[in-house]
């Protein structure tokens, strides 16, 4: 593992503070207003809540959480041209989150969430922050009239786009995902902006801004010949639907979800995970390594010019059972083609929460999910001769091409806080060009893993 002393040194500092039961008992949860527990209580949850009335504010108030995950892998796979990188069963490295949360005032919460290590950048690593105003600190009964409905998140965090992103693993943090992997096409990233949020009773709604980009920007955007546009457009994003509790057995959720950007320096719509796929080094090519390939087994389209999204969601819990449903269609391009392409992606799954013993804990659960995708890829030509004609490369685009992931799953909370899940997975390419090596693509084997939420 790539690391340095002083990340060591910062890592130790973390766990001493996190050990200290003078600062552990300062730093409950419960302290804090307006948040999703990073523990079981967590799962289900999707925005974070807007309690009713805000909790008094006496001193700053700062809770320390964090999420721990170690992977057991037993994958194999094939394709039809062969010289895939050679896999074996064994245990992957483990991923570690570390989330601090802070109470600044009466309705006013900050976060901070870093990677401590994960596939994909084993060093430690900052996603992100963002302050959070359920009140605002005005007098006036006007603004406490506004936010008994309104929340208002600012800063450089995950956008709220889809219903799907409450649910995947995101490094260390795999409590709240029934399924050791995420979606194929995996729409998660961070950007610079804000969101406003309105909720009354079960609707709810919301507006958000952000960069367009994964990280801080100034850089001018180059011209391309496909596209002489260099002018960055900020993303904007929309959501909104219904929540209802309709009784103590039944619980409806149905939400839409919209982004969009038409000019990007490099969106990353569906490739702004910084830290990895949970299936190492499936279907990639003899010579690859942990970093470069770190998304195995998932489709990004590269939209990174323009794009625009759209995801459905539905989520119904009836007692022990749940069920939750995708669907998504996007289209966009790169900034070197010039007509955009679609991608479409449709997930169903079920998850049976229940209980060992008397309590009603449903600590036990098992779970199936079907994923496909359907999308076009495009390619690009190689840059002819100097001098010749044709002296702008040529976009190839290919027929649609598919992938099917039938997975299942099955988990047993020892605690609210410890929680051992395996799944059986096995995920087919189909339709790609037999000049592409993912033609007659196929992995397959189980995972079992072991995960810390607190």
């Amino acid at each position: 593992m790539k690391t340095n002393y002083f990340t060591w040194i910062k890592r130790a500092t973390l766990v001493v503070l996190l050990a200290s039961p003078a600062l552990a008992q300062a730093q409950e949860a419960t302290e804090l207003g307006n948040i999703r527990p990073y523990d079981k209580r967590g799962i289900n949850v999707f925005e974070a809540p807007k309690d009713s009335v805000n909790k008094p504010f006496d001193k700053i108030k700062v809770n320390f959480g964090a999420g721990f995950t170690q992977s057991f892998q037993s994958l194999k796979h094939e394709n039809t041209a062969g010289g895939l990188y050679r896999i074996s069963p064994g245990f992957n490295t483990a991923n570690a989150n570390l989330f601090m949360d802070v109470q600044l005032g009466e309705g006013i919460r900050m976060n901070l969430t870093s990677y401590l290590a994960a596939r994909h950048h084993t060093e430690t690593w900052v996603k992100g922050g963002y302050i959070q105003f359920d009140k605002l600190p005005f007098e006036g009964q006007i603004w406490d009239e506004i936010m008994k409905y309104a929340t208002i998140k600012i800063g450089h965090s995950e956008i709220n786009y889809g219903d799907q992103h409450f649910r995947r693993t995101d490094g260390g943090q795999s409590l709240y995902n029934p399924f050791v992997e995420n979606y194929i096409m995996d729409a998660f990233t961070t950007e610079i902006g804000g969101e406003v949020y309105l909720r009354k009773g079960a609707l709810f709604g919301m507006l958000g801004v952000g960069s367009g980009m994964i990280k801080g920007n100034i850089d001018s955007l180059i011209a391309t010949p496909q596209d002489d546009n260099i002018h960055k457009s900020p993303s904007i994003y929309l959501k909104g639907g219904i929540d209802k509790q309709v009784n103590t057995d039944l619980r409806v959720r149905v939400a839409a979800s919209y982004y969009t950007n038409k000019s990007s320096g490099s969106n990353t719509l569906y490739g702004g995970d910084r830290t990895g796929s949970n299936y190492y080094m499936v279907m990639e090519k003899l010579g690859g390594t942990y970093a470069a390939n770190a998304f195995s087994g998932r489709f990004n389209p590269g939209f990174t010019k323009k794009i625009d999204a759209v995801m459905l969601n539905g989520f119904l819990k009836y007692k022990g059972m749940e069920v939750f449903g995708t669907y998504e269609t996007s289209k966009g391009r790169t900034a070197r083609e010039i007509d955009t392409r679609k991608a479409e992606q449709i997930a169903i799954e079920g998850v049976y929460r229940f209980s060992l013993g008397s309590k009603k804990s449903e600590n036990l659960f098992i779970a199936a999910r079907y994923n496909t995708v359907s999308a076009r890829l495009a390619d690009v030509a190689a840059v002819p001769a100097t001098g010749t004609t044709a002296a702008i490369p040529a976009i190839i685009y290919t027929d649609d091409v598919k992938i099917e992931r039938t997975s299942f799953g099955a988990g047993w909370f020892l605690t609210n806080n410890i929680l051992l899940k395996g799944e059986l997975v096995n995920q087919k390419y189909k339709d790609y060009p037999t000049t592409n090596y993912l033609s007659g693509g196929e992995f397959k084997g189980f995972m079992i893993q072991a995960v810390v939420g607190f």
